[in-house]
């Protein structure tokens, strides 16, 4: 069968935003692979940096788990992620053991650094994913086979100069909401976190929200995610759209 990769940045990403999307797909006999970049390292105002990212690796595999997904653990601490040639060789070794052919990741333009490297590093992951000469970290050999890269909306669903950002694609997550919010709650550590750092006093009442205004906008779903298609330049041909071909009435396009 298949694959879908995803690729964010921290834990916890991958659940706000695109953890729906993934359980269609698994649900229609996809397999999952599922990657945070960095560890979770700064996401705590009381322990320290290795106690929290023990934590918050845990927190992940559990809620990979629950997909089920097969699990690629962090390279980096938190607001380290670079755009570099040392970087981008670990990430595209997962790219090629992943061998997707739909890679889920952020916005290129979201509201912290972290979310937009990322971005690069998958979109640039999946675009040497096939070159015999890019070398990988470690090494792994070349995969060949078009891929559709999707991005997620970005938080707030606006760049960070504040210019809204809307979706072309809506997926429906109605069916798979409960498990959604399941996997979400894995992340425990965090309900405090984003309480004290980013005024979230509920990130699953946060996420439902979210849902909420891409299933409005999708005028069809009562909840939703909602992605862009990345250029098909250097991926695949232009009438590429994987997602929809897997997810059917599950998915409309704007």
């Amino acid at each position: 069968m298949p694959n879908v990769l995803a690729i964010v940045a921290h834990p916890d990403d991958i659940e706000f935003v695109m953890a729906g999307t993934l359980l269609q797909l698994a649900s229609r006999g996809w397999t999952v692979h599922y990657m945070n970049v960095a560890n979770g390292s700064c996401g705590s105002m009381t322990l320290d940096a290795a106690s929290i990212s023990r934590i918050r690796l845990e927190e992940a595999r559990r809620a990979a788990a629950l997909i089920p997904a097969v699990f690629y653990p962090p390279i980096c601490d938190d607001m380290g992620i670079y755009y570099n040639a040392q970087t981008l060789a670990r990430v595209a070794s997962v790219v090629r053991l992943a061998n997707p052919t739909i890679v889920l990741t952020h916005s290129p333009q979201d509201y912290m650094e972290d979310h937009e490297a990322a971005c690069r590093l998958a979109v640039g992951g999946a675009f040497v994913k096939s070159m015999p000469n890019f070398e990988t970290n470690p090494p792994t050999a070349p995969v060949s086979g078009p891929v559709a890269i999707y991005h997620a909306q970005p938080h707030g669903n606006q760049t960070p100069l504040g210019q809204p950002v809307f979706p072309t694609t809506l997926v429906n997550v109605s069916p798979v909401l409960e498990r959604k919010i399941e996997m979400l709650k894995c992340h425990a550590s965090q309900e405090g976190w984003l309480d004290e750092t980013q005024m979230i006093s509920s990130f699953v009442a946060s996420m439902k929200e979210s849902a909420l205004k891409m299933g409005q906008l999708s005028k069809r779903f009562q909840e939703a995610e909602g992605f862009r298609r990345h250029l098909h330049l250097g991926y695949c041909d232009a009438t590429f759209h994987p997602l929809k071909d897997a997810l059917g009435e599950d998915l409309i396009d704007l």
